[in-house]
């Protein structure tokens, strides 16, 4: 049966939802969650906070009704077995975040489920599956070196239709394994480590986990996926400016809203 929230009708399979998250996106994680319920066109299961060991996030995944997750049972190396890093930037918090989406089949227990960045806020409704097929946002710009590390990953070049980098996107459990289990057989080797392996520790930006799993699944089955255009719009204001007025207007335009300038509530790193 389809489930009524407020005035509009949610149909589909069930999905869940997955949020990495630290400290420091607290000033945007509850606009994010409660757009979420509001925005997005399925039922949805459980939404999963994926996080470090923090009281603060713990308390707010209580009153949201969400299940934290420490981020130290999810994979077993941590942001320090990672190196990825030059004399003016570290990456390796950015790397294991991805990782930590990639092994979220091992978190949920829907067969589908929307991983979304802390920092994005819905602002449209949102489908992510419609006909039998997987809906996925688009952009018109991506990094060269994510095509690069997939190519490595697995042998063969992406086909790259459109950039799949748009802060959020709707994974299967059963094709997500099967991808991570690739890479394994061709490099012989958990994915993981795969991954770290094959990114040019040289380059800034040399992997990301959207691009991957979309090209994988586009190269399967092209008419299996609908590509849509994502319209994010990043803002350097907070997220609790956001009134019915401001939002309204900004839909007309954007389907969401990235706050990537956040203030930071304390100083707290990925460990």
């Amino acid at each position: 049966m389809p489930e009524r929230t407020g005035m509009r009708m949610k149909h589909g399979p069930v999905i869940d939802i997955l949020i990495p998250a630290i400290e420091k996106d607290l000033g945007t994680l509850p606009y994010a969650i409660d757009h979420l319920r509001r925005y997005v066109q399925h039922p949805i299961g459980q939404i999963y906070i994926v996080s470090p060991a923090s009281q603060r996030i713990r308390n707010l995944c209580a009153n949201k009704k969400c299940v934290f997750v420490n981020e130290r049972s999810v994979l077993p190396i941590t942001k320090q077995d990672i190196h990825y890093q030059s004399s003016r930037w570290n990456r390796s918090g950015w790397l294991y975040q991805q990782l930590l989406k990639m092994n979220g089949d091992r978190i949920v227990k829907a067969n589908h489920f929307l991983v979304i960045d802390a920092d994005t806020v819905l602002i449209t409704p949102h489908s992510f599956l419609a006909g039998g097929k997987t809906v996925f946002y688009c952009r018109d710009w991506s990094q060269p070196e994510y095509f690069n590390t997939y190519r490595k990953l697995l042998g063969v070049k992406a086909l790259r239709p459109r950039s799949f980098v748009t802060h959020y996107m709707l994974f299967e459990k059963t094709k997500l394994a099967s991808l991570k289990k690739k890479i394994e057989a061709k490099h012989r080797m958990p994915w993981y480590r795969a991954i770290i392996h094959c990114i040019n520790k040289k380059k800034q930006f040399g992997f990301s986990e959207y691009e991957t799993y979309a090209n994988y699944l586009y190269a399967l089955a092209p008419g299996s996926v609908l590509l849509k255009s994502a319209r994010n719009k990043s803002l350097s204001s907070n997220a609790s400016s956001l009134n019915e007025k401001q939002i309204r207007r900004q839909a007309l335009k954007y389907r969401s809203l990235s706050f990537h300038k956040r203030k930071i509530y304390s100083k707290v790193s990925r460990a």
